[in-house]
């Protein structure tokens, strides 16, 4: 190898050759050398999980849906609780006690289908619902049907009037007549608006 001198800061004179204990030293300065191997890479990458996106939006969506969760629940208890306080279902008015002290099973027996038609059931108005929905859906389908049928109407009168705007004669020309007539009826179309 050369040799090569060089001047330092304080006009010294430096020596260098390439020697290895100093291309060592230097490797040892610079981070010991060769980089890391493929598996030191891989697992440094994948020891690190203290950040993970996928896993954090997860979680904040969860603890999301359980708050809301929570208030619905809540909600259905309060409204629950609202309507024990209207109408108590185990105290009997005074009025059905006769004067033996017993309860008036027909007159209570009477008060329960009162409240019970009173108030429709979840059921009811689910079948209710239901109709409805069955009676907008056949609506729909008519609507959807009755526009398919003008689509394939228009189309068919598009094609036949094609077809006479494409005819030839014998010797190849196009036959005038289908083309004055069709000429003849955009005018009268537009003139009638």
């Amino acid at each position: 190898m050369k040799s090569r001198t060089q001047d330092g800061p304080h006009g010294k004179t430096h020596e260098f050759k390439g020697s290895k204990s100093f291309k060592k030293r230097n490797k040892m300065r610079l981070g010991g050398g060769g980089g890391l191997s493929l598996e030191a890479f891989a697992n440094a990458k994948s020891t690190n999980s203290n950040h993970n996106p996928a896993l954090i939006k997860k979680q904040r969506e969860f603890y999301r849906n359980a708050k809301y969760a929570k208030k619905y629940k809540k909600t259905i208890k309060q409204h629950n609780e609202q309507q024990n306080h209207i109408v108590p279902a185990t105290s009997a008015p005074l009025e059905l006690y006769n004067e033996t002290g017993d309860c008036g099973q027909s007159e209570g027996k009477k008060k329960n289908k009162t409240k019970k038609n009173g108030a429709p059931s979840l059921g009811d108005l689910y079948v209710k619902k239901r109709e409805e929905d069955e009676k907008a859906r056949v609506e729909r389908e008519a609507v959807i049907r009755a526009k398919e049928e003008e689509r394939h109407k228009a189309e068919a009168r598009r094609k036949a009037a094609r077809e006479k705007m494409f005819k030839k004669t014998r010797s190849g020309q196009p036959v005038m007549k289908y083309r004055i007539e069709h000429l003849l009826q955009s005018i009268q179309d537009s003139k009638g608006r």
